[in-house]
């Protein structure tokens, strides 16, 4: 997707009075391209690696030429790649929170449509207590849940790659002793906590 085109569906998504429908569809296709735009800044740097890597034969008469070819890989489009991370971290922070309330204007089932979760999947995510944006997208994994998932760290569809970065980003940035425990009771990656049941009169 070109930048032209992203900044077109930014302006659908930032239109007022637009749907929760529109949004999180719109939302998902600039994660997507924004994903995709970094998968091909990396696809380029590995190519500069590659080329540094056929050279080491030659050691060690190819020993500049090789830091040459190394530096120019980790040169290669930084500034695109930071801003694109950026705005990946930022979409996936907003998801993690849902500050514009989308989990509920939708609904599970219209959510689970357009995430395209496989309604095998669903009763399982219901039960998992998985009913919110990120629960399905980045805790469940459950994006496009019918395709084939590749294992490579960090992959996924565009809404978990964002909410990935923004996860990756939080750890980075938070201060050591303000991170929070994830594997404690209740957090993301930790056991879930019993429901709060209530007595409901007749």
């Amino acid at each position: 997707m070109t930048p032209s085109l992203i900044t077109r569906l930014c302006n659908i998504a930032l239109k007022p009075g637009i749907s929760a429908s529109t949004q999180l569809i719109t939302t998902r296709r600039i994660c997507r391209a924004i994903a995709d735009q970094l998968d091909a800044i990396r696809g380029e740097r590995r190519a500069i690696r590659r080329e540094a890597g056929k050279l080491k034969a030659f050691l060690p008469f190819t020993r500049q030429a090789i830091e040459e070819l190394e530096e120019r890989a980790r040169q290669h489009q930084e500034a695109i790649r930071t801003g694109a991370q950026d705005a990946l971290a930022g979409f996936g922070q907003s998801l993690m929170f849902d500050r514009e309330g989308l989990a509920q204007a939708l609904g599970f089932d219209r959510m689970c449509d357009l995430l395209g979760v496989n309604p095998i999947h669903r009763k399982q995510a219901r039960t998992d207590g998985d009913i919110r944006i990120h629960g399905l997208a980045y805790l469940s994994q459950l994006e496009d849940s019918a395709d084939r998932k590749s294992k490579e760290w960090g992959a996924g569809g565009p809404l978990y790659r964002a909410c990935h970065t923004a996860m990756i980003r939080f750890i980075r940035d938070c201060p050591e002793d303000q991170l929070p425990d994830p594997f404690s009771p209740g957090a993301p990656l930790g056991p879930r906590l019993p429901p709060t049941l209530s007595i409901v009169g007749k």
